[in-house]
Protein backbone atom coordinates (compact mmCIF):
# COMPACT_ATOMS: atom_id res chain seq x y z
CA UNK A 1 0.00 0.00 0.00
CA UNK A 2 1.35 3.32 -1.20
CA UNK A 3 0.78 5.79 2.16
CA UNK A 4 1.48 9.65 1.29
CA UNK A 5 1.65 11.39 4.78
CA UNK A 6 0.71 15.08 4.54
CA UNK A 7 3.17 16.62 7.51
CA UNK A 8 1.05 19.63 9.00
CA UNK A 9 3.16 22.25 11.24
CA UNK A 10 2.44 25.40 13.44
CA UNK A 11 3.69 28.58 11.65
CA UNK A 12 4.07 30.11 15.00
CA UNK A 13 6.61 27.86 16.68
CA UNK A 14 10.54 27.68 15.49
CA UNK A 15 10.58 25.08 12.06
CA UNK A 16 12.50 22.34 14.53
CA UNK A 17 10.16 21.44 16.99
CA UNK A 18 8.24 18.78 15.77
CA UNK A 19 7.20 15.45 17.54
CA UNK A 20 8.92 12.64 17.88
CA UNK A 21 6.39 10.53 15.44
CA UNK A 22 7.10 13.91 13.15
CA UNK A 23 10.99 13.11 13.03
CA UNK A 24 11.25 9.33 12.48
CA UNK A 25 8.22 9.38 9.38
CA UNK A 26 10.97 12.21 8.33
CA UNK A 27 14.01 9.76 8.58
CA UNK A 28 12.30 6.51 6.94
CA UNK A 29 10.05 8.58 3.72
CA UNK A 30 10.69 10.19 0.68
CA UNK A 31 10.26 13.73 1.65
CA UNK A 32 8.83 16.37 -0.74
CA UNK A 33 8.48 20.19 -0.22
CA UNK A 34 6.75 22.94 -2.39
CA UNK A 35 9.62 25.14 -2.22
CA UNK A 36 12.47 26.12 0.11
CA UNK A 37 11.19 27.32 3.51
CA UNK A 38 12.73 27.37 7.54
CA UNK A 39 11.14 24.06 7.65
CA UNK A 40 13.04 22.40 4.78
CA UNK A 41 15.96 23.74 6.18
CA UNK A 42 15.57 22.38 9.82
CA UNK A 43 14.62 19.40 8.25
CA UNK A 44 17.94 19.01 6.10
CA UNK A 45 20.21 19.90 8.85
CA UNK A 46 18.63 16.95 10.77
CA UNK A 47 19.97 14.48 8.21
CA UNK A 48 16.95 14.22 5.79
CA UNK A 49 16.99 14.57 2.61
CA UNK A 50 14.20 16.86 0.84
CA UNK A 51 13.27 17.43 -2.28
CA UNK A 52 11.75 20.80 -3.45
CA UNK A 53 9.15 20.60 -6.36
CA UNK A 54 6.24 22.38 -7.77
CA UNK A 55 3.09 20.45 -6.34
CA UNK A 56 1.79 17.89 -9.30
CA UNK A 57 -1.30 15.77 -7.64
CA UNK A 58 -0.48 12.95 -10.48
CA UNK A 59 3.57 13.40 -10.29
CA UNK A 60 3.32 13.24 -6.23
CA UNK A 61 0.74 9.89 -6.60
CA UNK A 62 3.41 8.23 -8.67
CA UNK A 63 6.51 9.64 -6.47
CA UNK A 64 4.33 7.73 -3.38
CA UNK A 65 3.87 4.52 -5.73
CA UNK A 66 7.17 4.09 -6.56
CA UNK A 67 8.76 4.64 -2.98
CA UNK A 68 5.73 2.95 -0.83
CA UNK A 69 5.60 6.05 1.79
CA UNK A 70 6.03 9.78 0.99
CA UNK A 71 5.92 12.67 3.02
CA UNK A 72 5.10 16.04 1.87
CA UNK A 73 5.52 18.95 4.22
CA UNK A 74 2.76 21.23 3.97
CA UNK A 75 4.25 24.12 5.59
CA UNK A 76 0.98 26.06 6.44
CA UNK A 77 -1.11 25.08 3.25
CA UNK A 78 -4.50 23.51 3.73
CA UNK A 79 -4.33 19.74 4.09
CA UNK A 80 -7.79 18.48 2.74
CA UNK A 81 -7.09 20.62 -0.69
CA UNK A 82 -3.92 18.14 -0.77
CA UNK A 83 -5.74 15.31 -0.02
CA UNK A 84 -8.61 15.62 -2.35
CA UNK A 85 -6.11 16.22 -5.44
CA UNK A 86 -3.96 13.59 -4.73
CA UNK A 87 -6.91 11.38 -4.33
CA UNK A 88 -8.43 12.49 -7.34
CA UNK A 89 -5.42 11.61 -9.27
CA UNK A 90 -4.48 8.32 -8.08
CA UNK A 91 -7.48 6.52 -5.86
CA UNK A 92 -4.71 3.96 -4.77
CA UNK A 93 -2.29 6.09 -3.04
CA UNK A 94 -3.75 6.50 0.45
CA UNK A 95 -3.09 10.18 2.21
CA UNK A 96 -2.87 10.78 5.95
CA UNK A 97 -2.42 13.57 7.44
CA UNK A 98 0.48 14.12 10.55
CA UNK A 99 0.85 16.69 13.04
CA UNK A 100 4.03 17.04 13.63
CA UNK A 101 3.93 20.90 15.81
CA UNK A 102 0.53 22.52 16.38
CA UNK A 103 0.03 26.19 18.53
CA UNK A 104 -0.07 25.56 22.50
CA UNK A 105 -2.69 28.71 23.73
CA UNK A 106 -1.81 32.06 23.74
CA UNK A 107 0.09 31.21 20.15
CA UNK A 108 -1.98 33.64 18.57
CA UNK A 109 -0.19 36.50 20.71
CA UNK A 110 3.14 35.94 18.66
CA UNK A 111 0.67 37.81 15.55
CA UNK A 112 -0.36 40.17 17.96
CA UNK A 113 2.88 41.17 18.10
CA UNK A 114 4.26 40.52 14.57
CA UNK A 115 1.85 42.67 12.88
CA UNK A 116 2.41 45.71 15.73
CA UNK A 117 5.83 45.50 14.99
CA UNK A 118 4.71 45.48 11.02
CA UNK A 119 2.37 48.53 11.49
CA UNK A 120 4.97 50.30 13.66
CA UNK A 121 7.86 49.72 11.69
CA UNK A 122 8.95 51.62 8.48
CA UNK A 123 6.91 51.14 5.80
CA UNK A 124 3.99 50.28 8.14
CA UNK A 125 0.86 52.57 9.05
CA UNK A 126 1.66 56.39 8.99
CA UNK A 127 -0.80 56.65 11.74
CA UNK A 128 0.71 54.14 14.44
CA UNK A 129 4.19 55.59 13.43
CA UNK A 130 3.58 59.21 14.79
CA UNK A 131 1.55 57.39 18.14
CA UNK A 132 3.45 58.00 21.50
CA UNK A 133 2.54 57.09 24.75
CA UNK A 134 1.20 60.00 25.75
CA UNK A 135 -1.07 60.60 22.47
CA UNK A 136 -2.60 56.57 23.28
CA UNK A 137 -3.42 57.54 26.84
CA UNK A 138 -7.02 58.10 25.69
CA UNK A 139 -7.64 54.84 23.99
CA UNK A 140 -6.02 52.79 26.85
CA UNK A 141 -9.21 54.42 29.16
CA UNK A 142 -11.85 53.88 26.51
CA UNK A 143 -10.95 50.96 25.58
CA UNK A 144 -11.42 49.65 29.17
CA UNK A 145 -14.48 51.51 29.72
CA UNK A 146 -15.65 49.61 26.92
CA UNK A 147 -14.89 46.46 27.98
CA UNK A 148 -16.52 47.33 31.05
CA UNK A 149 -19.68 48.54 29.62
CA UNK A 150 -19.55 45.25 27.95
CA UNK A 151 -19.81 43.46 31.17
CA UNK A 152 -22.10 45.42 32.83
CA UNK A 153 -24.99 44.30 29.43
CA UNK A 154 -23.71 40.82 30.14
CA UNK A 155 -22.61 41.13 26.44
CA UNK A 156 -19.90 37.90 26.43
CA UNK A 157 -19.69 37.86 22.36
CA UNK A 158 -18.82 41.96 23.03
CA UNK A 159 -16.42 41.75 25.92
CA UNK A 160 -13.99 39.18 23.66
CA UNK A 161 -14.11 42.05 21.11
CA UNK A 162 -13.50 44.97 23.53
CA UNK A 163 -10.43 42.67 25.22
CA UNK A 164 -9.04 42.83 22.09
CA UNK A 165 -9.15 46.27 21.63
CA UNK A 166 -7.88 46.45 25.47
CA UNK A 167 -4.84 43.93 24.42
CA UNK A 168 -3.72 45.95 21.31
CA UNK A 169 -3.32 49.04 24.24
CA UNK A 170 -1.23 46.97 25.67
CA UNK A 171 1.10 45.61 22.72
CA UNK A 172 1.17 48.89 21.41
CA UNK A 173 2.48 50.74 24.61
CA UNK A 174 4.87 47.67 24.54
CA UNK A 175 6.13 48.25 21.06
CA UNK A 176 6.92 52.10 21.68
CA UNK A 177 9.22 50.77 24.82
CA UNK A 178 10.97 48.76 22.43
CA UNK A 179 12.16 52.32 21.12
CA UNK A 180 13.39 53.60 24.25
CA UNK A 181 16.89 54.61 24.62
CA UNK A 182 19.31 51.55 25.89
CA UNK A 183 19.02 51.16 29.73
CA UNK A 184 15.11 51.97 29.57
CA UNK A 185 14.03 50.28 27.21
CA UNK A 186 11.21 47.11 27.14
CA UNK A 187 9.26 44.76 25.52
CA UNK A 188 6.31 43.08 25.69
CA UNK A 189 8.26 40.08 27.00
CA UNK A 190 9.17 41.75 29.44
CA UNK A 191 5.58 42.99 30.33
CA UNK A 192 4.29 39.55 30.50
CA UNK A 193 7.50 38.35 32.58
CA UNK A 194 6.26 40.87 35.37
CA UNK A 195 2.77 39.73 34.87
CA UNK A 196 4.16 35.95 35.78
CA UNK A 197 6.27 36.68 38.76
CA UNK A 198 3.68 38.99 40.28
CA UNK A 199 0.88 36.09 40.08
CA UNK A 200 3.56 32.94 41.34
CA UNK A 201 4.80 35.48 44.00
CA UNK A 202 0.81 36.81 45.25
CA UNK A 203 -0.45 33.14 44.99
CA UNK A 204 1.96 31.12 47.77
CA UNK A 205 -1.07 29.05 48.65
CA UNK A 206 -0.79 27.79 44.84
CA UNK A 207 2.84 27.76 44.56
CA UNK A 208 4.63 27.39 47.95
CA UNK A 209 3.09 26.27 50.94
CA UNK A 210 1.34 28.39 52.27
CA UNK A 211 -2.27 27.05 53.47
CA UNK A 212 -5.24 29.34 53.70
CA UNK A 213 -8.89 28.97 54.66
CA UNK A 214 -10.92 31.10 51.68
CA UNK A 215 -10.78 33.50 49.19
CA UNK A 216 -10.66 36.55 51.96
CA UNK A 217 -7.40 34.91 53.08
CA UNK A 218 -6.42 34.91 50.09
CA UNK A 219 -7.37 38.42 49.65
CA UNK A 220 -5.51 39.78 52.38
CA UNK A 221 -2.29 37.79 51.51
CA UNK A 222 -2.23 39.33 48.22
CA UNK A 223 -2.35 43.22 50.10
CA UNK A 224 0.11 42.09 52.18
CA UNK A 225 2.47 40.98 49.66
CA UNK A 226 1.67 43.88 47.28
CA UNK A 227 2.51 46.21 50.61
CA UNK A 228 5.67 44.35 51.21
CA UNK A 229 6.93 44.47 47.77
CA UNK A 230 5.53 48.11 47.11
CA UNK A 231 7.47 49.38 49.96
CA UNK A 232 4.46 51.78 50.58
CA UNK A 233 4.28 54.23 53.35
CA UNK A 234 0.38 54.53 53.85
CA UNK A 235 -2.79 53.18 52.71
CA UNK A 236 -3.31 55.76 50.23
CA UNK A 237 -0.49 54.56 48.01
CA UNK A 238 -1.25 53.24 44.70
CA UNK A 239 -4.77 54.16 44.37
CA UNK A 240 -5.06 54.47 40.96
CA UNK A 241 -6.17 58.62 40.82
CA UNK A 242 -7.36 58.85 37.79
CA UNK A 243 -10.55 56.63 38.16
CA UNK A 244 -14.53 57.89 38.59
CA UNK A 245 -14.33 59.79 41.37
CA UNK A 246 -17.24 57.80 43.39
CA UNK A 247 -14.93 54.89 42.96
CA UNK A 248 -11.51 56.38 43.94
CA UNK A 249 -13.65 57.13 47.31
CA UNK A 250 -14.93 53.67 47.69
CA UNK A 251 -11.19 52.60 47.20
CA UNK A 252 -9.97 54.88 49.50
CA UNK A 253 -12.19 54.11 52.22
CA UNK A 254 -11.80 50.11 51.91
CA UNK A 255 -7.96 50.78 52.29
CA UNK A 256 -7.94 52.97 55.27
CA UNK A 257 -10.95 49.69 56.69
CA UNK A 258 -8.25 47.44 56.12
CA UNK A 259 -5.51 49.76 57.37
CA UNK A 260 -7.44 50.41 60.36
CA UNK A 261 -7.16 54.05 60.29
CA UNK A 262 -9.97 56.67 61.08
CA UNK A 263 -9.88 59.97 59.79
CA UNK A 264 -12.02 62.95 58.74
CA UNK A 265 -12.40 65.15 55.90
CA UNK A 266 -10.68 68.80 56.57
CA UNK A 267 -13.51 71.41 57.16
CA UNK A 268 -15.11 72.75 53.89
CA UNK A 269 -15.05 76.07 53.25
CA UNK A 270 -16.73 77.04 49.55
CA UNK A 271 -19.48 75.88 47.98
CA UNK A 272 -16.67 73.38 45.83
CA UNK A 273 -15.80 72.04 48.82
CA UNK A 274 -18.96 71.37 50.66
CA UNK A 275 -20.41 69.58 47.75
CA UNK A 276 -17.48 67.63 47.79
CA UNK A 277 -17.85 66.71 51.08
CA UNK A 278 -21.47 65.74 50.95
CA UNK A 279 -20.43 63.79 48.06
CA UNK A 280 -17.96 61.97 49.78
CA UNK A 281 -20.31 60.98 52.46
CA UNK A 282 -23.03 59.63 50.14
CA UNK A 283 -20.39 57.34 49.00
CA UNK A 284 -19.38 56.44 52.75
CA UNK A 285 -22.92 55.84 53.72
CA UNK A 286 -23.12 53.51 50.88
CA UNK A 287 -20.13 51.64 51.19
CA UNK A 288 -21.39 50.88 55.24
CA UNK A 289 -25.07 49.96 53.54
CA UNK A 290 -23.35 47.42 51.35
CA UNK A 291 -23.77 49.16 48.16
CA UNK A 292 -21.38 50.25 44.69
CA UNK A 293 -21.80 53.84 44.73
CA UNK A 294 -20.23 54.73 41.08
CA UNK A 295 -22.58 51.57 39.93
CA UNK A 296 -25.70 53.12 41.63
CA UNK A 297 -25.06 55.96 39.98
CA UNK A 298 -24.20 54.95 36.21
CA UNK A 299 -27.72 52.88 36.46
CA UNK A 300 -29.82 56.01 37.30
CA UNK A 301 -27.38 57.97 34.61
CA UNK A 302 -28.54 55.12 32.27
CA UNK A 303 -31.87 54.93 33.41
CA UNK A 304 -32.48 59.07 32.79
CA UNK A 305 -30.93 58.27 29.05
CA UNK A 306 -33.35 55.97 28.63
CA UNK A 307 -36.12 58.26 30.05
CA UNK A 308 -34.90 61.35 27.91
CA UNK A 309 -35.00 58.48 24.67
CA UNK A 310 -39.20 57.99 25.40
CA UNK A 311 -39.55 61.28 25.49
CA UNK A 312 -38.00 62.29 22.30
CA UNK A 313 -40.07 59.25 20.67
CA UNK A 314 -43.27 60.96 22.27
Amino acid sequence: MAVLTLLATSQRLPAGLLSGPAWRLLASSTVLAGAESALVTAVRDAGSEVRVEVFDAVRLAAVTKESGAALWLLDGADPAEFAAAVTAADPGVTVEELVGSWDPPGAQLLDVVAVMDRLRSPGGCPWDAEQTHQTLAPYLLEEAYEAYDALVDQDLAGLREELGDVLLQVAFHSRLAQELPPGQRWSIDDVAAGLVTKLVTRHPHVFASTVVADAEEVHENWEQIKRREKARESSMDGIARTQPALALVAKMLSRATRAGVEASLPAAEGPAEQLGQRLFDIVAQARTAGLDAEAALRAAAIAYADAVRAAERS
